[in-house]
């Protein structure tokens, strides 16, 4: 999500980057506690859907071990700095963070897509078969570190931009407690629908899995990275959706052309 938000801006007093921000309206206008919860509901449920997409994505292509593992330590080390910081936390420099972050995700999608090209680009989208460890760099035991790493960052992030998402909506009408209830609902509510779709991903064949998981870390991380980099996407969360177009036609493209290049192999033999 963009920050601030639309109809907000910064509050007299405080940083022009990442902080509790205001917002502009009529005189008059009563900001009731309903209006509270909802936006704050519909501002979270975003970040929400960001954080399930990455978590689902990365448990099923890389295992759920050890994803459980980095989305668990990510939620703990966020409730550790809202106890300890509380509205201090407006002042984290989130846009480094979505940097850093988002060129994770990039790095680590485009090597997920690049597999998923070479594979569909073979098989097509039918199933792969049995996953085994050394093919797709997971070890047996232990901690993938890969998939920690991912899972860790992903709730970590989203979760500081729900974090200030409820301190400057609740701030703003004086009504943190319920700003903070929204929140939570829609944790829970999109949450929820994350872990039931999981089986409908989970049957997903395997090449075509890893292309649509590339694919959506590759999208997130570019809008990320570039976010952190201080230049604002027209449209903005919208932007992911032209990402993933984007992604996906060009990987389209690739797929044709190995295939092309198969074909005339094969026919000069």
């Amino acid at each position: 999500m963009s920050w601030p938000p639309n109809g907000w801006r910064v509050g007299v007093g405080c940083s022009s980057t990442e902080t509790v921000c205001r917002r502009t309206r009529p005189e008059g206008v009563v900001v009731t506690p309903s209006s509270v919860f909802v936006t704050t509901f519909l501002a979270a449920a975003v970040e929400v859907i960001e954080m399930v997409i990455i978590v689902v994505g990365v448990g099923t292509v890389r295992g759920w071990r050890s994803t459980w593992l980095g989305s668990i330590a990510g939620l703990a080390v966020l409730v550790v700095l809202v106890l300890g910081f509380g509205t201090a936390l407006t002042l984290v420099p989130i846009g480094a963070l979505r940097l850093v972050v988002g060129a994770l995700l990039l790095v680590f999608g485009l090597q997920w897509l690049k597999k998923g090209i070479r594979r569909v680009s073979v098989n097509g989208f039918r199933g792969m078969g049995t996953r085994t460890a050394s093919a797709d760099g997971i070890p047996d035991q232990g901690v993938d570190w890969t998939a920690f790493v991912l899972a860790f960052k992903g709730v970590l992030l989203e979760g500081l931009e729900i974090t200030l998402i409820v301190i400057s909506f609740g701030a703003t009408a004086q009504a943190i407690p319920i700003a903070a209830l929204g929140a939570l609902v829609a944790l829970v509510v999109v949450g929820g629908a994350g872990l039931l779709a999981r089986g409908v991903v989970e049957r997903i064949p395997r090449s075509a899995l890893q292309l649509l998981v590339g694919t959506l870390l590759s999208s997130f991380g570019t809008f990320w990275a570039v976010e952190g980099l201080g230049v604002d996407w027209p449209g903005g969360d919208a932007a992911i959706l032209a990402l993933v177009a984007w992604y996906v036609l060009a990987a389209a493209g690739y797929i044709g052309l190995l295939r092309a290049g198969r074909l005339v192999a094969q026919e000069a033999r």
